[in-house]
């Protein structure tokens, strides 16, 4: 299951990466996007006693098919796995300034300072001695900062280590 799953992100990446592909807009509004990935991590959420909470308003942008869940589910995915028993995930969407701020914000266990800059390496693990337990492919963040630069936006982190990280996209109003 995990080498299926390294195969079919390696290859999402490369997919990003190639700038020849035709590419079908449509207009996804990410507060309802953002919903729809609560409801698919519900059950993950509870296994890790993580509640998921949800601010802000509808907020539409141009996009490719799937590229906004994508997006959104690799932020939660993360803010839940390393997150603590008890903690919390809070996605926000708002409109700031003719630009639409995403964040995803998780009381978890943090990112150290010498780690922040090489997160968004694909395969970059910051605790390589938990990656079998925790799971993923290393590449979710790279996807992630593929598809906001795609979308001539923005992402940012803001991380304590032992208090939490907060992942802020901004995207242009379209």
């Amino acid at each position: 299951m995990m080498f299926n799953t390294l195969i079919n992100d390696t290859i999402r990446l490369s997919e990003l990466d190639a700038t020849t592909q035709d590419v079908v807009l449509e207009t996804v509004d990410l507060y309802q996007a953002a919903e729809n990935c609560m409801d698919t991590l519900e059950m993950s959420a509870k296994k890790h006693d993580v509640i998921l909470k949800l601010e802000g308003e509808s907020c539409k942008i141009r996009t490719e098919k799937g590229m906004a869940d994508e997006v959104i589910y690799n932020l939660c995915d993360n803010a839940i796995r390393y997150n603590n028993k008890g903690g919390s995930v809070t996605i926000s969407v708002m409109p700031v300034d003719n630009q639409i701020v995403l964040s995803v914000k998780d009381t978890g266990i943090g990112i150290s300072k010498e780690h922040q800059e090489r997160i968004f390496e694909r395969f970059y693990r910051v605790d390589k001695s938990h990656s079998r337990e925790i799971g993923g492919t290393g590449l979710g963040l790279a996807i992630t900062r593929r598809i906001i630069q795609a979308h001539h936006g923005t992402v940012t982190l803001n991380s304590v280590l032992h208090n939490g990280t907060t992942f802020i996209l901004t995207l242009p109003v379209q």
